[in-house]
């Protein structure tokens, strides 16, 4: 069933779990992501990063098909803009059917990013959706690492959650995008998590879930998270099925090549699914 994440997040608030948000650009990874959800009875989010729209497809060309994807599934689906930055783009996507929007205006300074945000919760709200905001900064591994400096605020996050009216507030406490060192496990700073979720009571995300290892997950779940972004370790696990099988068999027919990886995110899936504490948890 096609759903906001507003629902599923506030009883993963309540019920002290989280929902695995997967960054998907296809119909192929979609299909995965739905099928993992599926066999655990797990509530999902389907991510569709705004910088894979504007690179691979439009949003109105990507979002309708997984939409019925989401519509026809035995449980509970939200697709979601990731990180959208271009404020006519997520109008854009709200317009093509988009019950989720994460609006990204972190870069800019505080009152902006409040102005930013109030507006487009108010504009959300006449499509009826979800909107999930963003303070402080989420590094990349391959360029900058998240460091003290980029790490949220929690004062001025808990006036940012009073001030907007969002769903959901993406916070900096450690996580970086992408995949880390083999080895590395980043330092998460749990201080930050414990303030903001005691003062807001709200469903919490973090961002740059891959590679952070169980027990990071596993304690910010126990602390207050409730959604939790995933791309990088779905998306190389796919890659790597793709390299092994052409390792093989150079000659692997593309069909057969394409759809081998579904099974590999799928496990993926249902790994950080089973992390999440998700499990048998969709209406």
């Amino acid at each position: 069933m096609y759903v906001s994440m507003k629902g599923m997040l506030q009883r993963a608030n309540k019920g002290n779990y989280a929902v695995m948000a997967i960054n998907c650009f296809n119909l192929e990874s979609a299909k995965a992501v739905i099928e993992a959800a599926q066999e655990l009875r797990a509530p999902i989010i389907i991510d569709l990063l705004q910088e894979h729209l504007d690179q691979h497809f439009d949003s109105y060309i990507l979002a309708e098909p997984i939409i019925k994807m989401a519509q026809a599934a035995s449980v509970e689906v939200a697709i979601n803009l990731d990180h959208g930055q271009n404020m006519a783009g997520v109008k854009q996507c709200l317009y093509h059917g988009f019950r989720s929007v994460m609006v990204d205006a972190s870069a800019y300074p505080i009152e902006e990013n409040i102005a930013i945000t109030k507006e487009m919760v108010g504009y959300a709200q006449t499509y009826d959706a979800s909107v999930e905001a963003e303070v402080g900064g989420i590094g990349s591994v391959a360029s900058h690492q998240t460091d003290e400096e980029m790490f949220t605020d929690p004062a001025l996050a808990i006036r940012f959650a009073k001030e907007t009216g969002i769903d959901a507030l993406a916070i900096s406490f450690g996580s970086s995008h992408g995949n880390y060192p083999a080895g590395f496990y980043p330092e998460f700073h749990f201080e930050i998590l414990d303030e903001i979720k005691k003062s807001t009571n709200m469903p919490l995300v973090l961002h740059g879930g891959s590679g952070c290892g169980a027990e990071n997950i596993r304690t910010s779940v126990a602390k207050g998270i409730n959604k939790i972004n995933v791309g990088a370790d779905f998306m190389k696990a796919q890659r790597q099925a793709i390299a092994s099988n052409l390792a093989l068999d150079p000659e692997m027919d593309y069909v057969q090549l394409i759809h081998s990886t579904i099974a590999v995110g799928k496990q993926v899936v249902k790994e950080y699914i089973e992390l999440a504490g998700s499990i048998g948890k969709s209406l």
